[in-house]
């Protein structure tokens, strides 16, 4: 089915004209930031008042970097698809606008489930968690990341924007804009250190200090900060710049050991954190008194300043904090390995036409099973087959209630449920040239904030 076979309609979000399949209607504007534009949009044809959110992506073949980024998050959420703690994508349309002279872009739109609010949105609007709340959010994270590293993809921007809740406490993890493969060989991992990766405050130390390749643990670090986040309010780590990142953590984690600091791969950072001289270790029960010890154990693990000492995925979900939680026939992985062969692509025409070919791709894969049904159907109507085999949605009606994943409620029990969410929602100047050195990546190649 070709993308350009689609009846759609206009409307207006935050100024910008949204073209949509002509099956779904603005309910709300959502958010708009740097990538895109966000609405809450109601599927017409369903009877059970389908709402979903959609997101247009502009921009995206004008710079190969926002190209690619798309092309990876279209083809990791596929991959990921069904999944219950990441974020489910139903369906992905791409618009162009014939003018006089040709087809000029108008966006990439994602049609996504619909969460209520994000966990950075949770945890600024002061409302009172319990310790069941960590609990749960923390061992869907973790479920989450078990699927994700199975497939050998590393997430590495996870952040309390990056996690979407509901009201039930259900948790998906989101935007894979910038994730990438690893070897469990962390040498072979040299060439993602001088690449933007992870918001600053959630970064592990590894990334920072140009370590010899890095893995997984990252992804661990990012949680245990965010573990952190849920136990005292706001962020454990809130540095300003690149020297100061690394300062607060040094004042929570204290000294490194030598060892660890002899796998630093910049020899200025070394000196640097030598001369500052032994710095104690701040015990976690003094930074949060109220929190559950087992909270605070945990913590510790994760927030090892070695990654060779971080605690594993797997081991955190074994941890005694989420024993509640914790089911091993309930924590999959993923079928197969992603195939992250089309980043060597930087031909920015080579890439737009793969985004199209993705796009067209997924039209067809999630639209493969109902086309079969429906001829099933039409076959039983005529006799020629004797099983029956019901059709997931009447005509070609292409999202449906029924053809969204099943959500599974966040209690200890396995059981599933297709309600379907509403509403989202000094650097000091001494220091200078070793700011200067970092914020490059220290090897003079420059990494975004």
């Amino acid at each position: 089915m070709s993308i350009n076979n689609i009846e759609r309609h206009n409307f207006q979000v935050f100024n910008q004209d949204f073209i949509v399949d002509n099956r779904f209607q603005l309910i709300k504007e959502i958010g708009h930031g740097a990538y895109g534009v966000v609405c809450s949009a109601r599927f017409m044809e369903s009877p059970e008042d389908t709402t979903i959110a959609i997101k247009k992506v502009t921009n995206i073949f004008q710079k190969t970097l926002l190209c690619k980024r798309s092309l990876r998050e279209l083809k990791l959420l596929r991959h990921f698809r069904g999944h219950k703690n990441i974020t489910c994508l139903y369906d992905v349309d791409i618009v162009f606008q014939d003018n006089d002279v040709n087809k000029e872009f108008n966006g990439l739109y994602l049609y996504e489930e619909l969460m209520e609010c994000d966990m950075h949105q949770i945890i600024k609007s002061g409302q009172p968690l319990t310790d069941a709340h960590y609990q749960s959010f923390i061992y869907q994270i973790l479920c989450g990341l078990k699927y994700i590293h199975s497939a050998k993809v590393l997430h590495r921007d996870l952040k309390p924007g990056n996690l979407l809740v509901n009201a039930d406490c259900q948790l998906k993890i989101c935007d894979f804009g910038l994730a990438r493969g690893y070897d469990e060989n962390p040498v072979k991992n040299n060439q993602f250190l001088t690449e933007y990766v992870a918001t600053r405050w959630y970064r592990a130390p590894e990334i920072m200090l140009s370590y010899q390749g890095y893995t997984k643990a990252i992804d661990v670090w990012s949680t245990g900060c965010i573990l952190a986040e849920l136990l005292g309010g706001k962020p454990i780590f809130k540095g300003k710049d690149y020297v100061d990142q690394l300062n607060r953590i040094l004042q929570v984690l204290g000294t490194p050991s030598e060892s660890t600091l002899e796998r630093i791969g910049s020899k200025n950072v070394q000196d640097y954190i030598h001369q500052l001289g032994f710095i104690p270790k701040v015990p976690f029960s003094e930074l949060y008194p109220n929190a559950n010890p087992q909270a605070l154990d945990l913590l510790e693990k994760m927030l090892a300043f070695d990654p060779q000492q971080r605690i594993t995925v797997d081991e955190a979900l074994k941890h005694p904090y989420l024993s509640i939680w914790h089911d091993p026939n309930d924590e999959p992985v993923c079928a197969s390995t992603f195939d992250f062969g089309f980043e060597v692509v930087n031909d920015l025409e080579d890439l737009k036409m793969m985004v199209i070919n993705e796009v067209d791709s997924f039209r067809n894969f999630v639209r493969q099973p109902l086309m079969e049904n429906e001829q099933t159907s039409q076959q039983e109507e005529f006799g020629e087959q004797n099983h029956t085999e019901e059709a997931h949605n009447n005509g070609s009606i292409e999202i449906s209630a029924d053809n969204l994943p099943a959500h599974r409620s966040t209690s200890n029990e396995n059981t599933n449920s297709e309600r379907l969410q509403q509403d989202y929602n000094n650097v000091i100047s001494e220091f200078l040239d070793l700011e200067k050195e970092l914020e490059f990546g220290l090897d003079g190649n420059h990494l975004e904030h």
